[in-house]
């Protein structure tokens, strides 16, 4: 496609344009191309670093005291001491060293940083000495700086991010078990009954289940060609009856509607209705070599024992490919569909495999699932979302990612955390995970609630649900019936009508928050800084922050502390420098220091000191003013606004903040 071209011109053009000015600041300290070559350097306060490469051998000798970024690693966030192998792999549940979303980057806290520039696998150990295997022909980009720093030339060699739209940081609601228009009914009802907000709704389940562009149910002529939405008759569904009204339904509720996808032409089963359509797709993709082909000349199919085995795969790399493969789902988005979920994409399995741009089997195990996300970023607008699982170097520019599959365990809860920060540290700005858990055994109650107050300070909220049953019953066998995530659903298996009081608050609060949100959303795209960001990625100058992986600040202005134990209502928080202020009491914290929060906080979130929050609360707009004086920006309906108190005088407010919301402002000040 012309925007893939036109992509990656730009992006050769902003790389050379990045490296000329990384020499001037000396921030990109050098590009190694030669396959022997030995430096001695010093890039940060002095330290000496010696950087050796010896072939397919890259050593780097420095003291540091922390490696982060490789992606979405669910094991550690400091990889100091460990070795990682930058490979993207499928795993349902308990992923430990494994990930769907690598890349071969690393940034350490001693003022370098690393990114290898190959589509295959890589090998970084992280000893005394850094020792990372890669391959003959790759070159090395040699980062210096702080690690923003780093990180921000990194992204701005692999191209920036798309900014999310605003109704993209409410909540998410989804089951894989919705599968008609009643279940989509049902939803809207228990929303109103139980007065929670939602601004997306993903659904699963929707399709014919064999082209995965067809509503199920729906009565049609297989026919080659662009799809149209007046192909489809409806009237005879069981299923989807009308999916254009409920479209329109549900945006006039202020819900956006996201479906699922996965990059297959499916090799369908015995018992399974044989679809024309399907066959007719594959046929003419085989006929066209759109699908990605062995060296032999053959289709290549998924092997068996894999997800969708037997199935052959669109290759991206080919415009021809792209053209075909959206021209049957264009009409999805004329018709209102907001979005899609890219799930899938690791399915690379074998060496013997030549894509159209010459990319082989051994690069297309990593590459395969970014060009997937590549070309649907190129198909959609600007007010539509993905939500993706895999991703490789570049994933940040195809937002949004969420962790992939997981139990319904506080271990997994725990490994959830260290992903996001992991992610962070790899430039991705975007990041969710499903609240409680997909998978297994519903959430207890405590676990549900603690992951849903971390859920409302992370850069996307949703709750999500494996198939009833169990997407695996049995490896992973999941309760009889209806196994929902949702808060109504958790507060009827466990008899506490109650505890949906407790969940409305965060579903609230996260609305409530929207503003601040959206705003460091922006500045994430503006300033190529994650959401979600890691003591020592915003405090490097603090030591004692290398020793914290379980705090993040989300944005510039919030610390959060997340429960990360059963039963946890309390826990040691370490302050960075600077004064603090509990976000829900006002209550002041000195900084460098750790202490105990307090259970009347509700969830330990802190607010730096000369900051300005908004919440949008109904028809009233409250700004938290957090210190005794400060001067802050905020952020509210695409534009900025300046606040300036001083406790101690007459307050003082903006005159284009009063005059321009449009809402009553309420001025709370802390202490």
């Amino acid at each position: 496609m012309k925007a893939a071209a036109d992509r990656e011109r730009q992006a050769a053009d902003e790389k050379q344009q990045l490296t000329r000015k990384g020499r001037d600041r000396q921030m990109i300290a050098e590009i190694i191309k030669d396959k022997e070559y030995k430096a001695h350097r010093s890039f940060m306060d002095g330290k000496p670093i010696v950087i050796e490469r010896r072939g397919g051998i890259l050593e780097i000798t420095a003291r540091y005291g922390g490696a982060y970024g490789m992606g979405e690693k669910f094991d550690f966030l400091n990889q100091k001491g460990k070795t990682v192998v930058n490979q993207v792999v499928e795993k349902f549940c308990n992923q430990g060293n494994i990930s769907y979303c690598v890349t071969p980057f690393f940034m350490t806290d001693a003022g370098f940083g690393i990114y290898v520039e190959t589509k295959e696998k890589t090998v970084f150990s992280f000893q005394e000495k850094i020792c990372c295997e890669i391959p003959e022909s790759a070159a090395v980009y040699v980062f210096c700086g702080s690690m923003q720093e780093i990180l921000s030339d990194y992204i701005d060699l692999l191209g920036r991010p798309k900014l999310p739209p605003p109704y993209a940081f409410g909540v998410w609601i989804s089951a894989n078990r919705w599968n008609c228009e009643e279940d989509v009914e049902e939803q809207l009802a228990c929303l109103k009954k139980h007065r929670f907000p939602a601004s997306v709704l993903v659904l699963e389940a929707w399709s014919d289940e064999a082209t995965f562009y067809i509503w199920n149910g729906a009565q049609y002529e297989a026919k080659p060609g662009r799809a149209r939405c007046e192909d489809y008759d409806f009237t005879a569904s069981k299923y989807w009856q009308d999916p254009k009204g409920m479209l329109d339904k549900l945006h006039e509720e202020g819900i956006r509607l996201v479906l699922w996808q996965i990059p297959v032409w499916k090799k369908q089963g015995e018992e399974e209705e044989p679809s024309p359509q399907l066959a007719l797709d594959a046929e003419y993709a085989v006929q066209n070599r759109l699908c990605v082909m062995k060296r032999d000349g053959t289709p290549y199919e998924i092997p068996e024992g894999n997800w969708f085995a037997g199935s052959l795969i669109p290759d991206f790399t080919k415009e021809e490919t792209r053209r075909f493969w959206f021209e049957k789902r264009r009409y999805l988005l004329e018709m209102g569909v907001d979005g899609f979920k890219t799930d899938g994409g690791e399915f690379i399995y074998q060496e013997d495999i030549l894509f159209g741009d010459g990319t082989t089997g051994r690069e297309g195990k990593n590459q395969y699932c970014q060009d997937y996300l590549d070309a649907y970023t190129d198909f959609i607008r600007e007010d539509h979302v993905l939500f993706s699982r895999a991703g490789y170097a570049g994933a940040h520019r195809t937002p949004i990612h969420w962790a992939g599959d997981h139990q319904s365990t506080n271990e997994e809860f725990r490994s959830i955390l260290t992903a996001g920060l992991s992610a962070a540290m790899s430039g991705m700005a975007f990041w969710s995970f499903d609240i409680g858990g997909f998978a297994g055994a519903l959430p207890d109650p405590d676990l549900y609630l603690r992951s849903t107050q971390m859920a409302c300070f992370s850069p996307i909220m949703q709750w999500h649900s494996e198939p009833e049953g169990g997407q695996f019953k049995e490896l992973m066998p999941g309760i009889a019936g209806n196994n929902e995530r949702s808060p109504w659903n958790m507060a009827r298996v466990y008899g506490k009508p109650e505890f949906m009081d407790e969940l409305r608050y965060w579903h609230e609060l996260r609305m409530e928050i929207l503003p601040y949100l959206y705003e460091t959303a922006r500045e994430a795209v503006e300033d190529n800084k994650p959401m979600m960001r890691p003591l020592i990625y915003s405090f490097q100058e603090d030591e004692n922050c290398l020793h914290v992986e379980d705090e993040y600040m989300l944005g510039r202005k919030l610390l959060v502390a997340p429960l990360m134990e059963e039963g946890q209502k309390t826990r040691e928080v370490y302050f960075p420098e600077g004064n603090w202020y509990g976000f829900f009491t006002g209550q002041k914290y000195t900084g460098k220091s750790r202490k105990q929060s307090h259970e009347e906080e509700k969830f330990p979130v802190y607010v730096k000191e000369g900051s300005a929050v908004i919440r949008e609360c109904g028809e009233k707009i409250r700004i938290y003013l957090y210190g005794e004086q400060g001067c802050d920006t905020v952020y509210y309906k695409q534009k900025e606004h300046q606040a300036v108190w001083d406790s101690r005088k007459t307050q003082s407010k903006t005159e284009e903040m009063k005059g321009g919301i449009g809402k009553e402002i309420e001025w709370i000040t802390f202490p």
